[in-house]
């Protein structure tokens, strides 16, 4: 795999229904302990796994991002998949990315969970054989280090147990959950009406 001169850029797939700062956190150690230039958050518009029908709007989830990232230089947000065939498949998206910047290295970013189902993925083999992988630990996710193939790391970065199906129903229920979202991403939802309308 051709390294040199290249910009190293990773990529952290999600719906981020909303984002949180289990997402910025990680990302964040990632880029600055694993060496990559910058991390692109990759707002998926339907992930096979997921009913479509859980998700808020592509627009909005799109925009929660953008305010996540705030003014660190090193994260980006990326509409890519909006564009390509549904529903949205890694290999289709690194494929494009690959094509379309040949000046950055890409790597996938997944959590351990994503890493033991990763032979469900379309084209996994495809995706371990062109990409780097780096696994993020999840916990109750247990990842036999020896056995990995060689494009594949696990990272050290700390287990946050947050999901944004927590937040979601956390606030139906009425709970003030601010501290678990960046300000600005908070105040867009306020904005919106935190209920059972806007998540679903």
């Amino acid at each position: 795999m051709e390294k040199k001169g290249k910009i190293r850029t990773g990529i952290f797939g999600g719906s981020f229904n909303p984002p949180h700062i289990g997402h910025l956190a990680i990302a964040n150690y990632i880029c600055e302990f694993e060496k990559l230039d910058e991390v692109w958050f990759m707002v998926s518009p339907h992930n096979p796994f997921k009913n479509e029908s859980e998700l808020m709007s592509d627009e909005l989830r799109l925009k929660l991002m953008q305010l996540a990232i705030d003014e660190y230089p090193k994260f980006k947000v990326s509409d890519i998949e909006f564009y390509l065939p549904r529903p949205s498949y890694s290999i289709n998206t690194l494929q494009k990315l690959k094509e379309s910047y040949p000046d950055r290295l890409f790597t996938l970013i997944i959590g351990a969970d994503n890493w033991q189902v990763f032979n469900k993925w379309k084209d996994a083999d495809k995706i371990i054989d062109s990409f780097e992988i780096f696994v993020y630990p999840r916990g109750g996710y247990e990842i036999d280090e020896l056995n990995l193939p060689k494009n594949v790391k696990i990272t050290n970065s700390p287990i946050i147990e947050i999901s944004s199906t927590f937040i979601r129903e956390s606030f139906i229920e009425g709970k003030d959950l601010r501290f678990f979202l960046p300000e600005k991403v908070y105040t867009e939802l306020k904005k919106h009406g935190i209920n059972k309308t806007l998540f679903y």
